[in-house]
């Protein structure tokens, strides 16, 4: 039986356009976050994001309000005990991950799956003090999580067929979204491969070959991207950036995963993109480019 209950942990900005995306194909879902002032923001952002494709004439007023209608707030984790399936979206923190993992493997019946959006911590060590460790697995949605055709689906060592074939069905025939294969390897591959892209494109800007704006409109016109790997560093937060860096290059220990120290400093210096309205580029409380 395919989830029609779903439940999403965390309302970040990954977390808010996973609970749209499913919502809009008509799902019920749960958002759970820590306390009723960060759900609040959450819905806030969501409701200004739809505004957006109202505007934009990409979504009707009753889209909206159906859309809406499936979203339930939920701050006591209990409530998220019937749910059928849990996709995890909080912060890349290993250990406070793997205390939710437990949490809601106590909570969930056996049957319900448990899904993480990590993207490069590893599953079987998330899964590794769980009762039902089988039921587990990576759901990794790239951003905006609406408008991506594609999810990696990411099996940790204790990831059971069953559980990858039903999440398979439900990412292609519910989300409508192609999904891959992967086995668990930090980064998978979009991570692996696009955060590489952006620290090198944070070293052409360090080392004064072009601006940012140049840099970006050159992989857009160039290489038919829809947002250059600035811009898209931006999006994604440039926090979430370093920290995939960072874990990538405990993991692998080769240099090219070292964080440039351009990254660092902006970090640092609380520019962390879209969310703080800037970054490498500016941005209103939309998230539209200034």
């Amino acid at each position: 039986m395919e989830p029609k209950k779903i439940a999403v942990v965390g309302t970040g900005t990954m977390g808010q356009g996973i609970a749209v995306m499913l919502a809009s194909k008509g799902l019920e879902v749960f958002l759970y976050d820590k306390t009723p002032e960060l759900l609040r923001h959450s819905v806030i952002a969501i409701e200004t994001h739809l505004d957006r494709q109202l505007e934009r004439w990409a979504l009707t007023v009753q889209e909206k309000k159906l859309i809406l209608s499936k979203l339930h707030q939920v701050t006591d984790i209990e409530a998220l005990s019937e749910s059928q399936l849990v996709i995890e979206s909080i912060t890349e923190h290993f250990e406070t991950k793997q205390k939710l993992f437990i949490e809601l493997d106590h909570l969930l019946p056996p049957e319900a799956i448990i899904a993480t959006n990590t993207a490069t911590l590893s599953l079987t060590s998330l899964a590794s003090s769980l009762i039902y460790p089988h039921r587990t697995i990576g759901m990794h949605f790239l951003h905006p999580a609406g408008q991506i055709p594609m999810v990696e689906l990411v099996r940790g060592m204790n990831t059971s067929e069953d559980t990858f074939s039903r999440m398979k069905r439900f990412a292609e025939q519910v989300l409508d979204k192609e999904s891959v294969q992967v086995y668990e390897s930090p980064g998978f591959i979009t991570t692996r491969l696009i955060c590489v892209m952006i620290n090198e494109a944070i070293h052409t800007l360090l080392e004064g070959v072009a601006s940012a704006e140049d840099i970006d409109k050159a992989m857009k016109l160039g290489y038919d991207f829809h947002y250059g790997p600035l811009e898209m560093a931006d999006r994604f937060g440039l926090d979430s950036v370093l920290a995939s860096m960072e874990a990538l290059f405990l993991e692998f220990g080769d240099v090219k995963y070292r964080p440039n120290t351009l990254l660092k400093k902006t970090v640092r210096s609380g520019r962390l993109g879209v969310k703080t309205g800037r970054g490498f580029f500016q941005y209103t409380d939309g998230g539209e480019r200034v």
